[in-house]
């Protein structure tokens, strides 16, 4: 089965707030791959790989964020990549 792979670029308070680590949590929640990675210009990368609407549950928990984030965008695309094997710790 190919899975579905995302990726989205959050933008906002979301870096030394906490928000790859609950990105993470989140995803290993719904039993996603990927990773979320700081970016050099503030936002934060992440890939989620899995089931369909397991990847839209996170997507939208991604405009929330961790309570400490502000996150003010999130934009996302459709990628075809190899899923990881785990959430990748960035």
């Amino acid at each position: 089965m190919h899975e579905y792979c995302l990726k989205a670029w959050v933008t906002g308070r979301v870096q030394g707030v906490g928000f790859r680590a609950a990105s993470r949590e989140q995803a290993l929640k719904e039993e996603l791959t990927g990773h979320a990675r700081n970016l050099g210009d503030g936002r934060v990368e992440v890939l989620l790989c899995g089931e369909r609407s397991a990847v839209d549950r996170v997507v939208r928990w991604l405009w929330q964020g961790p309570p400490a984030s502000r996150v003010t965008h999130v934009e996302c695309e459709k990628v075809d990549a190899t899923p990881p094997n785990t959430f990748e710790p960035s």
